[in-house]
């Protein structure tokens, strides 16, 4: 058996000493050495420790077949990085269902990429949870998605196997990060898609492709074996071209993830279950409330058509029977500086925690951990840029302010919450543009500074949302000049019956 983990030299201990503050003479740094040598040694016991098997690992992993990389005349949006066609069973509320994963959702035997050169050659061993409900339930899974280098853009086009583009006009961009699964099932390349959001990543292409995108309550849908960007932050939702298939996959896929006994997701409340989401769909909405959610409109950035499409849209529920109010949260106009000091500290370093970091106690993938620290230091400057601009950022911070803040962040994040639920105490819904504007024009001649400032314009109304935890729905809420426009609608944690109705109410006028 190969050994654990290395011991560090006297001079890399030095060298760590001086980064942590410490002034270490050559006797205390030969005692350290032996001490650090010691315990680095048993720590390295667990290195070959048979581990707590989660059962993520399918039985027949040999007769799922390569799958295939399509090519531009079959994939003309770039949507698609492997094509599969994966079934376990022929029964089930999702069968004759075609699902595409986003590449950042585990399927074994398929190489999971993160949208970037970094992660290529890494092929999984295991089912993400989400996948085996969805074959248990009679899917087939389609295949892994394009989506943006690393989650971390909204455009669409930051993926190392090229931009993905719209399928309303191939001249503009899908969205992001979750660009494929936007795309795709907008095209009818598939019946339904699973995207992440940590920033809006599920509702921002949504809102593009002109689909019905679902973040769910933080913690409802198990992120067991998907690439997180931020532990507080992550979701998984489901995206598709109507409320209905949204509403089945969302049965199929919400609880509580329990093996052994053992809980794998601690993002996940105790004991917290799904509900009857279909039959929500045909539910009458007569008697309900939503809040027009003012703070959502009017930013330097938006776009006049896509504020009165939205308003509009909103409006048409009152021949539903529901009533609808101006609504009013100040703190919502301070997304922008709330959710970087998150994203930015908490994303950089999840990233060099191997995608897993510490202080918890659900199961942590290591070879994920493994892999992911050995090719992100061989391919560092393959990073795209809003990686590279986050890392650099977070270490600045963190050299100059320690973690203070992420804290301050969390801590307003928090005040955003409240100020949330006092409305939702009020109104069964809020409502606001899913994204300022509309998709953007693909643009190869943006520079690197130019092009992130405008990436950061498109999760204004969605950011704020995955620090909450709130359930959100971007419903298409009409077209102009050929390019959708999505309403966002927000609900109480755990409501999202009720968001599924005033979604179905909207979409069937």
């Amino acid at each position: 058996m190969s050994p654990g983990f290395d011991a560090p030299s006297e001079d890399r201990l030095d060298e760590l000493a001086a980064d942590l503050g410490l002034s270490l003479d050559d006797d205390a740094t030969a005692d350290y050495a032996a001490l650090a040598a010691d315990a680095v040694d048993a720590v390295g016991d667990v290195r070959h420790a048979d581990s707590f098997d989660p059962g993520l690992a399918p039985a027949d992993l040999a007769g799922r077949g390569g799958g295939y990389r399509p090519d531009a005349e079959e994939d003309p949006l770039n949507a698609w990085l492997h094509k599969t066609a994966v079934r376990t069973s022929d029964d089930g509320p999702l069968a004759g269902r075609s699902v595409g994963l986003k590449d950042s959702i585990a399927l074994a035997g398929s190489p999971l990429t993160l949208g970037s050169n970094v992660m290529e050659g890494f092929v999984p061993r295991i089912d993400a949870t989400v996948v085996g409900r969805l074959l248990d339930a009679g899917a087939e899974i389609a295949g892994k998605l394009n989506m943006e280098s690393f989650a971390w853009s909204g455009r669409g086009d930051l993926s190392d196997y090229g931009p993905v583009l719209n399928p309303h006009s191939p001249d503009h961009l899908a969205g992001g990060s979750s660009s494929g699964s936007g795309a795709a099932p907008a095209a009818g390349d598939c019946d339904v898609a699973l995207g992440t959001d940590q920033a809006g990543s599920v509702r921002i292409p949504s809102s593009w492709c002109g689909l019905v995108g679902l973040k769910p309550t933080y913690g409802l849908v198990p992120y067991t074996g998907v690439v997180g960007l931020e532990r507080t932050i992550d979701h998984v939702g489901p995206m598709g071209p109507s409320v209905d298939v949204v509403a089945r996959v969302l049965d199929a896929i919400a609880g509580e993830d329990v093996r052994e006994g053992v809980r794998l997701d601690e993002r996940q409340p105790r004991g917290i279950g799904g509900d009857d989401y279909a039959a929500a769909v045909g539910a009458d909405v007569d008697g309900l409330s939503v809040g027009v959610l003012e703070e959502g409109f009017g930013w330097t950035f938006s776009e006049d058509a896509v504020d009165e499409t939205v308003r509009e849209a909103a409006r048409s529920l009152e021949r539903r029977g529901v009533t609808v109010e101006s609504a009013s949260a100040p703190i919502h106009e301070r997304t922008l500086s709330i959710w970087p000091g998150i994203a930015t500290q908490g994303g950089a370093h999840c990233l060099l925690g191997g995608g897993t970091g510490t202080n918890h106690r659900g199961w942590a993938w290591p070879r994920l951990a493994r892999v992911l620290d050995s090719f992100r230091t061989a391919r560092a400057n393959d990073l795209p840029p809003t990686v590279v601009r986050s890392l650099l950022v977070a270490a600045h911070l963190d050299d100059a302010y320690g973690v203070e803040p992420y804290a301050k962040a969390r801590s307003e994040a928090m005040a955003a919450r409240r100020a949330y639920d006092d409305l939702l105490a009020t109104y069964d819904a809020l409502v606001l543009p899913t994204t300022a504007m509309r998709a953007f024009e693909r643009d190869a001649e943006w520079d690197r500074r130019d092009a992130l400032d405008r990436e950061v314009t498109t999760i204004a109304n969605t950011a704020m949302f995955d620090l909450t935890g709130h359930p959100a729905v971007s419903v298409p809420c009409g077209t102009r000049d050929g390019l959708p426009v999505g309403l966002q609608l927000v609900g109480a944690h755990r409501d999202e019956t009720t968001l599924l109705s005033l979604a179905a109410a909207l979409t069937d006028d």
